[in-house]
């Protein structure tokens, strides 16, 4: 029976609070509007980046909430004006989307659409405003324009990427978000020489990616720095080939990666979202030609300080939302 133009009563986990545990619910979905997709969620993960905006370190609060944006689903029925993807197709959404026809759309040096860019303001969708979830009459508001922790969920049709229907959608989810934003500032931007150096700032899933990413582009040193030293061995299998712990050291381990390979590393992409380790990766490269990316995302007041020598030395600091 199809539930195409009807409201879809489903679970799930809503954020009520800031820092409070999330709640199971059944809330209604709306159907999609005008350049909207509503998507059946198979599978979904928990990026960091959810607990960092459920604890509301990032934005002023905007609760209750529905979080999520990194997930696999297929397609439940489309608004008016879709012709990208129909019912039944495998999709991945996706947090900074493409309206395709922006400045930065056309361009080739950039992903950051001005209609659909990264906006963790946002709770309604961009047709009226309004939000497409709604618990006993009352809204509920969107997240990054993905909300994946829910049953249903609706998108802008920009913000999904149609897949391969036999890629298992529990593997691929991933794809939304930590494994695409790893390898690309790896890939895309870093842009490490066959043989370079690669200093990988934090070993969670998005910095296995980055790593994955120099082992990709034939890096011969790719540096893992982290604090947890249980997750170095997993870290081989993606390239890594020797590791730091800046607690093993009693200098700044911009210092001893310095030592380690003469004066710096060729690239380095920092994944954790500390301040002291977005210092740590700039200061860490080659002076010379030197390139630094930030992709970790830092509380809301966050600041960090380094000395402009390090520019005049000609070391480049650039930053990546999403590879």
């Amino acid at each position: 029976m199809s539930t195409a133009g009807q409201v879809i009563r489903c679970k799930a986990a809503v954020a009520w609070e800031a820092g409070k545990p999330l709640s199971v619910e059944e809330i209604e979905v709306a159907p999609p509007q005008k350049n909207e997709v509503r998507v059946k969620i198979h599978f979904t993960s928990l990026c960091h980046t959810d607990v960092y905006f459920w604890e509301a370190k990032g934005q002023n609060p905007l609760f209750p909430r529905i979080l999520g944006h990194e997930a696999g689903g297929v397609v439940e029925s489309v608004g008016e004006g879709v012709t990208d993807v129909e019912p039944g197709d495998h999709v991945l959404p996706i947090f900074t989307g493409e309206c395709k026809e922006c400045p930065h759309c056309l361009s080739e040096a950039s992903n950051m659409c001005d209609l659909l860019r990264i906006n963790t303001e946002r709770g309604g969708m961009l047709h009226d405003g309004q939000t497409r979830f709604s618990k006993d009459g009352k809204p509920i508001y969107h997240f990054l324009g993905t909300s994946t922790f829910s049953e249903y969920t609706v998108v802008h049709v920009g913000q999904v990427a149609k897949i391969n229907p036999e890629a298992p959608l529990d593997k691929v989810c991933v794809l939304s978000c930590g494994m695409s934003t790893g390898f690309g500032a790896t890939v895309n931007v870093a842009k490490p020489k066959k043989g370079g150096s690669v200093a990988v700032f934090g070993l969670g899933a998005v910095g296995l990616a980055a790593a994955e990413g120099a082992r990709v582009c034939e890096a011969s040193r790719i540096i893992g720095i982290d604090l947890n030293p249980n997750r170095f061995e997993e870290a081989k299998k993606f390239g890594c080939t020797e590791f730091v712990n800046p607690k093993d050291h009693n200098k700044a381990v911009q210092e001893v990666i310095s030592e380690m390979t003469g004066g710096g590393v060729d690239c380095s992409i920092e994944c954790t979202g500390s301040t002291q380790a977005m210092v740590s990766a700039f200061e860490c490269v080659h002076d010379g030609w030197g390139v630094a990316v930030l992709v970790g995302v830092p509380s809301r007041d966050d600041s960090f300080k380094t000395h402009p020598i390090h520019f005049l030395n000609e070391r480049t600091l650039r930053g990546v939302g999403t590879g």
